[in-house]
C-alpha cells in the first residue's frame, strides 16, 4: 500500500513508519525536521520518502503535496500533534493555544481534504486520525489540547458520515498515557525533569503499541470500519469526578 504519515520524524510517527515499511508498504513521511527525516530515510531505504512539511502551515502542506509521488493514496495517518503547557486557560499563552489549534485541528483537516479527492475517485482508502483520551476525559490544564482532540473525535465520526456510500474508511485512535516520545518534553518546553515525572514508576503505552494498532487497521478487510479505538496502559483508568469541598 501507499501510505502517508504526518509527524513522521519521532515518537508515534517514527514507529509507525518503521512498522509499515517492515511490512512492505511504501511510506511517505512528513515532518518539520529534515535532519531526523534523513536519518529515518537511511534506515528505511527505498520504501520511505521523506518530505519536509509544517502541518500548521497550509502553504507548507501545499508544497509538500506537490512532492508526493504520483499514484494511489491508500492510507493517510494524521499523526502530527502536540500539547503546550499545563496551565489553566486563564494563564495559557495565546501563542500556545493557537499553535495547538493550528496543528491538531487545522493541519489535520487540511491534510485530510488534500487526500479525499483521490480516495473518493478510486473508491478506496483509509484515514487514521490520532486522537487522545483527552478528547473524552478532562483533566486540569488539558483545556485547549483536550478540546482539539474532542474535535478530532467528532470530525472523524462526521467525516465517515460524509463518506457513506464510498469505500473510504475513517478511524480515530485515542491513546492514553504513552511514553518514549517527545510529547511531554514539548508540552513542558524542554524541561526534561518535569517531563520524566509524568512517566515515573508507570508501565505506559509505547510508540510500538500505537504502530501495532495502525498496522492492525491497515490489514483489516475493506468492508470493516473501526470508528474509534480507545487504548490505555493497564496502569491507567478514567478518574472519578472531582468534587471541591468548602472548608
Amino acid at each position: 500500500m501507499n501510505i502517508l504519515v504526518t509527524g513522521a520524524s519521532s515518537g508515534f510517527g517514527k514507529s509507525i513508519c518503521q512498522r509499515l515499511v517492515a511490512e512492505g508498504h511504501y511510506v511517505v513521511g512528513f515532518a518539520r525536521r529534515a535532519e531526523k527525516l534523513e536519518v529515518l530515510k537511511e534506515q528505511l531505504g527505498e520504501l520511505f520518502t521523506p518530505i519536509v512539511c509544517d502541518v500548521a502551515d497550509f502553504a507548507s502542506i501545499d508544497k509538500a503535496f506537490s512532492e508526493v509521488p504520483e499514484g494511489s493514496i491508500d492510507v493517510l495517518v494524521n499523526n502530527a500533534g502536540l500539547a503546550l503547557g499545563l496551565e489553566g486557560m486563564q494563564n495559557l499563552a495565546v501563542s500556545d493555544w493557537t499553535t495547538m489549534i493550528n496543528t491538531n485541528i487545522n493541519g489535520l483537516v487540511y491534510f485530510t481534504q488534500k487526500v479525499l479527492p483521490t480516495m473518493i475517485a478510486q473508491n478506496s482508502g483509509l484515514i487514521i486520525n490520532m486522537g487522545s483520551i483527552a478528547g473524552t476525559y478532562p483533566y486540569p490544564g488539558g483545556n485547549i489540547y483536550g478540546a482539539t482532540k474532542a474535535f478530532v473525535k467528532q470530525f472523524s465520526l462526521n467525516l465517515r458520515t460524509d463518506l457513506l456510500g464510498t469505500q473510504v474508511r475513517v478511524t480515530n485512535i485515542e491513546p492514553g498515557l504513552c511514553g518514549d516520545t517527545e510529547f511531554s518534553n514539548v508540552r513542558f518546553k524542554g524541561n526534561d525533569d518535569k517531563a520524566a515525572k509524568v512517566y515515573e514508576n508507570v508501565k505506559y503505552i509505547m510508540p510500538e503499541d500505537i504502530a501495532s494498532t495502525v498496522s492492525f487497521l491497515v490489514s483489516q478487510p475493506t468492508h470493516v470500519n473501526y470508528n474509534r479505538i480507545e487504548m490505555m496502559p493497564v496502569s491507567q483508568a478514567s478518574a472519578p469526578l472531582a468534587v471541591h469541598r468548602q472548608k
